[in-house]
């Protein structure tokens, strides 16, 4: 088979070779294009002469076209990963400190709340010109397949706006699966389960052992688990008062809901600082910086290590290899898939983005109806639905008022703000945001004219109910597999410390 893969973002080190590592293991994929695109020279030139090494390693005489130019490596692809980041770690930061100096506590701050809304201004801004070049010079049919977040405010606007065939992917649903497994005492590919909400607010409607339904007992599990007590409070709580397991990590899900951070002096009584996943504020900001700082210091050693191989058994649990190959070669693959709902949630709306249960073969990606969700999960993920709403038009008009909107409607940016200080917050973070926001050129300078002409209301030095010290290199140097591992990782949580409880 020869057909194109171009990969967006390509210096993303963590996404890019494991999922060259997972198309490459398909026998059938040996003399597939690769194309690897990325507007930073030094991480393209770095992970390409690193992925090319493991090819080369695996035998393969596949020659990676690496090119700062976007539109040269879409030309005649078929299927395109995003793994993009728009605005970097710079931009990353500001979604983080400007909220706080509000009382606004992330852990991500990349999918709701004050730092997902922003991160998906800039996101959406360039996605719409990406699929403008997927349209003109990439296969008449290509399939987008979109890992970058915020997940659901992304592929709503590549489908609904960027007239491109777009499918969201993320390994949440991966994980809660294997987390259920353990509670009960099972192997992961022993438990059945039908899951079904947004994206990272999908819940585990359905749970089953040998046809036994289970999800009845779930919270007895999880409460007498010895480590998921102490690391999963709020998802536990959630499914306590809703009835349903939530697929996102206890930190994500704390910045989606409006009651679990909304207090300093009580966010500590919900997370734990054994990972960073399980609620640090600013952790994954931090875990980000440290793995690119790591990759960048250690690089030369990563070449001397041995090459990933490209075999099934190596493969990772990311859902994008394995859609390729059951389009390509027809071996049918389930998954959990990024869509928009058409019908697949009833209590959901028709134009949202809904992760639900999808099949693939050489027919294409098929989505059952899944039906309603208990009325409890479709409410959380109603709201959110709101927020992604606004975002999206606001980033595609470049209209500041909805942009306001959203925030006023985010759960926890309302639990924590007044309009007025969310109005200030909003200005903040657009001029902070100019060099990506260009739709917002107006506002941003009617932004910058009030900054200097009205009074400002108060905002506060605050670092976070559970901030901990970025790494310097010398300091990671003291556990360089740890370091290593991180920076190595898509899944950042993948590798979790103890509790600290």
């Amino acid at each position: 088979m020869s057909f194109k893969i171009a990969f967006i973002g390509a210096g993303s080190i963590g996404f890019t070779r494991s999922l060259v590592r997972d198309v490459l293991a398909v026998q059938e994929f040996s003399n597939v294009e690769v194309a690897f695109t990325d507007i930073d020279e030094r991480n393209l030139q770095m992970v390409t002469e690193l992925c090319q090494r493991d090819i080369d390693e695996n035998g393969l005489q596949i020659t990676i076209q690496s090119t700062l130019n976007r539109r040269e490596a879409l030309e005649n692809a078929r299927y395109i990963f995003s793994v993009v980041r728009i605005g970097g770690l710079e931009a990353f930061e500001t979604d983080i400190s400007i909220p706080l100096q509000y009382g606004v506590d992330q852990c991500v701050g990349d999918t709701l709340s004050a730092g997902g809304i922003m991160y998906g201004q800039r996101g959406i801004y360039e996605m719409l010109n990406i699929c403008q070049d997927i349209r003109e010079v990439a296969e008449s049919d290509c399939l987008l397949l979109n890992y970058a977040n915020p997940m659901a405010m992304l592929t709503w606007a590549c489908n609904h706006y960027g007239g491109v065939r777009t499918i969201g992917l993320c390994h949440g649903v991966q994980g809660g699966h294997k987390q259920i497994a353990d509670v009960f005492g099972l192997e992961k590919q022993d438990v059945d389960i039908i899951c079904a909400g947004i994206n990272h607010q999908t819940w585990y409607i359905q749970i089953k052992h040998e046809g036994q339904d289970l999800t009845g007992k779930l919270l007895d599990a999880f409460e007498a688990h010895e480590e998921f007590s102490q690391t999963e409070k709020v998802r536990i709580d959630m499914l306590r008062r809703f009835g349903y397991y939530s697929t996102e990590s206890n930190g994500h899900l704390s910045e989606y809901v409006p009651w679990y951070r909304k207090r300093p002096e009580e966010i500590k009584n919900w997370i734990d600082l054994g990972s960073w996943i399980n609620g640090e504020t600013g952790g994954y900001l931090r875990v980000c910086t440290e793995g690119r700082n790591w990759f960048l210091e250690d690089f030369p050693n990563w070449l001397k290590e041995p090459a990933y191989e490209y075999k099934d058994d190596k493969r990772g649990e990311e859902h994008g290899s394995y859609i390729i190959e059951a389009l390509e070669t027809g071996r049918p693959y389930r998954g959990h898939f990024n869509t928009v709902n058409n019908g697949i949630i009833s209590n959901l709306p028709a134009d949202a983005i809904v992760e639900a249960p999808g099949y693939v073969d050489r027919n294409g990606i098929s989505m059952p109806q899944v039906g309603e969700l208990p009325l409890g999960c479709a409410a959380v993920c109603q709201v959110s639905i709101s927020v992604q709403r606004l975002a999206v038009q606001a980033a595609i008009e470049g209209n500041d008022q909805l942009l306001r909107q959203a925030f006023m409607m985010d759960p926890l940016v309302g639990a924590v703000c007044t309009p007025p200080e969310i109005w200030q917050m909003v200005d903040d973070m657009i001029i902070a945001g100019e060099k990506w926001l260009p739709q917002y050129s107006k506002s941003i300078q009617e932004a910058k004219v009030r900054r200097t002409t009205e009074t400002r209301l108060p905002t506060k030095t605050y670092e976070g109910a559970a901030r901990l010290k970025t790494k310097s290199v010398d300091e990671m140097k003291e556990n360089r597999e740890e370091a290593s591992l991180n920076a190595k990782e898509a899944d950042k949580a993948q590798h979790r410390p103890a509790s600290l409880s």
